[in-house]
């Protein structure tokens, strides 16, 4: 029990420090530029999860994982990094980052479409609805549910906004693929090193300089950025060993709300009070439709009970 409570701390250390360190990237974004930004931060993760968790080899993994897992994680961490990194203002990457929190809907969305899990149509029709809300709000930046206030924010910067969904969506099919394909492996290390070469080779053909000169406070950013990236990986893969799961799932369900919280402190910014109903409206319509899949297999094992 003590263990399983070790696990679990591990955890909610994750998510935490996933809420958080995802704002230190805008920063590092704004000193080295979008790419050369996203570039230095996943090699820096890159080593250190070498180093915490042993070089890959890829012959213990299943191709169709390395394959298939390889290309959607690469194309997520892209679509998360560069929208924070075009983000016209800190504001813009902490509404950026709660549209790529829409992944936990995806993810039980897609599921249930490929027919690996039911649900409870209603739960998951309100939380669906709950959660997009939410996105709106966020989005539009007020509680009024204006289309023009949304159709201004999304038309000011589409790139980064649209990443972020495009994200949001890929992580989900990521999610769901990796389940079947991964046959219990964990490849995080060899795909962090697939985004930082493919990040360089990126940076290569585009940017070929960095837009900042670097400094001893620029550089420990940086460490801690990428650090905390590989921290967040390393601790989660811990907790999913032998820490509550049940807990696990709803503490992630909450990370819109420590994101809010830590990208006030982190960032500077003062949010609005549409964004923080946005947030809410997120967490609980993600909430509403994991608890949608709970409820169908309760009612299923009820069923079986009866028969």
């Amino acid at each position: 029990m003590q263990a399983q409570y070790k696990f679990t701390v591990f955890g909610i250390l994750a998510v935490l420090v996933w809420s958080a360190v995802l704002h230190v990237m805008r920063i590092v974004s704004e000193d080295f530029g979008a790419i050369g930004g996203a570039t230095l931060i996943y090699s820096v993760a890159a080593i250190f999860l070498v180093l915490f968790l042993g070089f890959p080899k890829m012959k213990s993994y299943p191709k169709s994982y390395v394959i298939f897992g390889g290309v959607l994680f690469v194309a997520y961490e892209l679509c998360l990094s560069l929208s924070l990194g075009f983000a016209n203002s800190r504001t813009q990457s902490a509404q950026v980052l709660i549209v790529n929190y829409l992944w936990p809907l995806f993810t039980i969305l897609g599921a249930i479409i490929s027919r690996s899990n039911s649900a409870n149509t209603v739960l998951l029709f309100c939380g669906s609805i709950l959660a997009f809300t939410g996105v709106y709000m966020v989005v539009s930046g007020d509680t009024s549910l204006s289309i023009e206030s949304l159709v201004s924010s999304i038309v000011s910067n589409p790139m980064a906004f649209g990443l972020a969904f495009g994200g949001a969506i890929i992580w989900a099919v990521y999610c769901n693929l990796t389940k079947m394909l991964s046959n219990g492996q964990n490849a995080i290390t060899l795909f962090f090193i697939f985004t930082a070469i493919t990040l360089w080779v990126k940076w290569c053909l585009i940017e070929q300089s960095l837009q900042s000169n670097f400094s001893f406070y620029k550089v420990c950013l940086l460490v801690v950025a990428g650090g905390g990236m590989a921290l967040g990986y390393a601790l989660w893969n811990k907790a999913i060993i032998g820490g509550n799961m049940i807990l696990l799932a709803v503490i992630s369900y909450f990370t819109p709300v420590f994101s809010g919280i830590f990208a006030s402190w982190i960032l500077g910014i003062s949010l609005t009070t549409g964004f923080w109903i946005g947030v809410i409206a997120v967490t609980l319509g993600s909430l509403l439709c994991w608890q949608s899949t709970r409820a169908s297999v309760n009612n299923n094992n009820v069923a079986v009970s009866d028969a």
